[in-house]
């Protein structure tokens, strides 16, 4: 009777361990199968890839440099500013006269575009409360020698002539990377080292635009021939309207270095 009963017992075992063998056999089954359908679905995409070919990002926009509306998963990685711990102690010298003119400013990345380009750049929103539109990318010592201008002779003849300070200067050209018209030399403008000025607007909203005014129009002619003959004390180049064609709406102001000191202003 006892051997009997000891037979069923490993009976009831050894059916227990096979149900236990199947049950995790099947698990494993279901698990390999979920697993491989998941990644059937989503497959990997790479950051740098296009991923409009993946269902689930369609509406993404393409994940390229130039995109200025980046995504999180590509974020867009704007240009260091120049430190000022590693710049030449003439430009942070450049930077110190800047503040003390009370130049709002900001550093840019080193420019190099070919034979153009800036190894300092600074980008000029305002000079003091006078707004400069749009911002002027610019060496520091152009921007410098013009906010000096702007704070001794500009700002006091438009006082002197209209009773007005200067709200706004309007720029048409700050750094731009081209060659002279006609010539074949780089402009200073592909150096940092120009800038164009279109119109001046007063703080008492008239605007003065620089183009050749009427002949009736004594008070502007006479603002605007003391700012191109004051310019010439700061300025190695000042070139506008009655000069050629190509300066017919605008000041054209430089500082190209040249030899014995010359200065062009016409």
């Amino acid at each position: 009777m006892a051997g009997i009963i000891r037979a069923a017992f490993v009976a009831v075992r050894q059916t227990r361990r096979a149900r236990m063998i199947a049950g995790g056999l099947a698990i494993a089954a279901i698990s390999a199968c979920t697993t491989g359908s998941v990644l059937s679905l989503e497959p990997a995409v790479d950051v740098g890839s296009q991923t409009s070919a993946v269902p689930k990002y369609a509406g993404m926009q393409r994940l390229v440099p130039s995109n200025p509306y980046m995504t999180a998963a590509y974020p867009r990685m704007d240009e260091p500013m120049a430190p000022t711990e590693q710049m030449p102690a003439s430009e942070v010298d450049c930077r110190n006269e800047l503040k003390r003119l009370g130049v709002v400013y900001t550093d840019l990345a080193p420019i190099r575009e070919g034979q153009c380009g800036i190894d300092y750049p600074v980008k000029i929103s305002a000079i003091g409360s006078i707004g400069m539109k749009p911002a002027a990318t610019l060496t520091c010592d152009m921007a410098a020698t013009f906010a000096g201008w702007t704070r001794n002779e500009l700002v006091p003849s438009a006082r002197w002539r209209y009773f007005s300070g200067v709200k706004t200067i309007r720029q048409g050209s700050s750094y731009s990377c081209r060659r002279i018209a006609g010539e074949g030399v780089l402009s200073e403008h592909g150096k940092g080292n120009a800038l164009d000025v279109m119109s001046i607007e007063l703080g008492n909203g008239k605007e003065i635009d620089v183009r050749k005014p009427g002949l009736f129009a004594f008070r502007t002619r006479g603002f605007l021939n003391t700012v191109r003959a004051d310019g010439c004390q700061y300025f190695t180049t000042v070139l506008g309207p009655g000069y050629n064609y190509d300066h017919r709406n605008h000041f054209h102001f430089d500082i190209k270095n040249r030899r014995n000191g010359y200065r062009a202003c016409r």
